[in-house]
């Protein structure tokens, strides 16, 4: 078969998708990836007996009821996969002693807030409706976020006519707007704290739906097992993938792409190029910036990305038995403000991973630690090496210190740790100023949800590009949509039908 081999840039969820779906469909593609593992950010590794996991609190498409549960079959994500549904998303405790739980129960979680703050029952109410509303949509659709089944496009349909309004004006209200109306001022924190403040609202509505309808499960055994199964998927399918295998350039000759050029100056050549690697780096890097749209380069110059973070993974020889298993973890207050990596923090948020235990030994818990952080601050430091430690040391022994007013004891009990900064994120993935997520979606580009990205570049041909970077919000199913849906674009240049064989 003529024009058939494609490589593939970056072996994260997006690439591996892109693999994974063209070795299905007839293309022999290759896979360079330079860190020596599967995942991207979807990732997790060892320490002592410890697994400190950087990425995943939820699965969308758990359910087997969701359309996106047989995409997961598909990419060969679910053979022995356990799911924990978990009744809390997330436990707020203020400092007056009063906790906001967020139940993943619409209903309970209804009536927790109205309970706690009876003066915001009408924002309360609202918020909860809104939920309501999104819960026709089966969002883990194959095609885009918004397609899904044939039987559930005629109430999808039903609901934009009738409830688009009131969707836009949800897709335009940050998390900053809808706090505004409240008037508890511990709930105004605690609905500040449950996602990043700048995000569009209309995506935690979907993520409290996914939750309530159990379709957010939690897979045990967390990061790892997913990439790996996506690699064996791949792997089994004839694919090949090269690991610490950096691309520095993509090659170009009369406006196509041809090829790429690794680290160690070796060129390899194919018909097409799929780079599902860091987007700006592609962009300004590999092709030097030389097709680009004003409205490309406007992206890069204005739209905000996922904060840069700083990550401390404990292991604790504790079990926190009498903290509720969570979502997304819980915060404290401190009892004074503390400066960790140059910014000052006034609450400690920490997800403990003790529904998990095969992350850590019996008895003992895996625990973590992410802040925003600055990555121009780290950046500067890593320019001299024992700066950069003495900060990451400092920043540690101040997180345990403010663990320690919450769990008196725990600093004795602490027996292995761990410290990621913005830059490390950098140097093992890539992403573009340490972003974990690629684009935050804010009301400026929501619509992407409903009209996707472009996946190519003004003035160059067959090259293409997945994932985060050209799917604004991110996640572990976009990455998976995003391959999927380049690969049925390539099938349709080559005027062939985009199959997936069964089994």
């Amino acid at each position: 078969m003529e024009n058939n081999r494609i490589i593939i840039v970056g072996g994260g969820f997006a690439g591996l998708a892109a693999g994974i779906y063209g070795q299905m469909n007839g293309y022999a593609t290759e896979i360079f990836e330079m860190h020596d593992k599967p995942g991207g950010l979807c990732t997790s590794w060892e320490r002592k007996g410890y697994t400190i996991d950087a990425c995943i609190h939820w699965l969308v498409g758990s359910n087997p009821r969701s359309s996106f549960y047989d995409t997961w079959k598909e990419v060969g994500l679910l053979p022995g996969r356990e799911f924990t549904d978990m009744d809390l998303y997330l436990r707020y405790e203020a400092a007056d002693g009063r906790v906001v739980n967020f139940y993943c129960d619409i209903d309970r979680l209804e009536k927790h807030l109205v309970e706690f703050s009876p003066a915001d029952e009408r924002a309360i109410k609202d918020f909860t409706d809104a939920i309501r509303m999104v819960l026709v949509f089966d969002t883990s659709g194959k095609e885009a976020p918004f397609l899904s089944r044939l039987g559930e496009k005629a109430a999808i349909g039903w609901a934009m006519a009738v409830k688009g309004r009131k969707m836009t004006q949800w897709m335009k209200t940050t998390i900053i707007d809808f706090v505004a109306r409240l008037k508890d001022p511990v709930l105004k924190e605690a609905f500040g704290e449950i996602w990043i403040p700048e995000f569009s609202l209309f995506f935690m509505l979907f993520a409290f739906a996914w939750l309530h309808k159990r379709n957010a499960g939690y897979p045990r055994g967390g990061s790892m097992p997913l990439s790996r199964a996506l690699e064996e998927k791949y792997l089994k399918l004839g694919g090949k993938i090269h690991y610490k295998s950096k691309v520095e350039k993509i090659l170009t000759l009369n406006g196509k792409a041809t090829g790429v050029v690794l680290a160690d100056g070796t060129e390899h050549l194919a018909e097409r190029v799929i780079s599902a690697a860091d987007g700006h780096t592609t962009i300004f890097k590999m092709l030097e910036g030389k097709y680009v749209s004003p409205q490309i380069r406007e992206q890069y110059e204005s739209w905000p990305i996922f904060h840069a973070l700083l990550f401390v993974g404990l292991g604790v020889n504790r079990s926190f038995g009498e903290i509720p298993h969570s979502v997304s973890g819980f915060s404290f207050p401190l009892k004074e403000p503390e400066e960790i990596a140059g910014r000052s923090i006034d609450r400690l948020p920490v997800h403990l991973y003790h529904h998990d235990p095969s992350l850590a030994p019996p008895g003992k818990t895996a625990l973590t630690v992410m802040l925003e952080s600055d990555y121009a601050y780290w950046k500067k430091l890593s320019a001299d090496r024992q700066a950069y430690q003495t900060a990451k040391e400092e920043a540690l022994r101040k997180i345990i210190a403010c663990l320690e007013q919450r769990f008196p004891g725990i600093s004795g009990q602490v027996e292995m740790t761990d410290v990621a900064t913005p830059t490390t994120f950098e140097r093992y993935t890539g992403n573009w100023k340490g972003s974990f997520e690629g684009w935050l979606i804010t009301p400026r580009n929501a619509n992407t949800m409903i009209k996707p990205m472009k996946q190519t570049l003004p003035g160059l041909q067959d090259f293409y590009m997945c994932g985060q970077w050209v799917e604004p919000g991110g996640g572990l199913p976009t990455g998976i949509l995003s391959g999927r849906r380049l690969i049925k674009t390539i099938c349709k240049e080559d005027k062939k039908k985009f199959t997936v064989p069964a089994g």
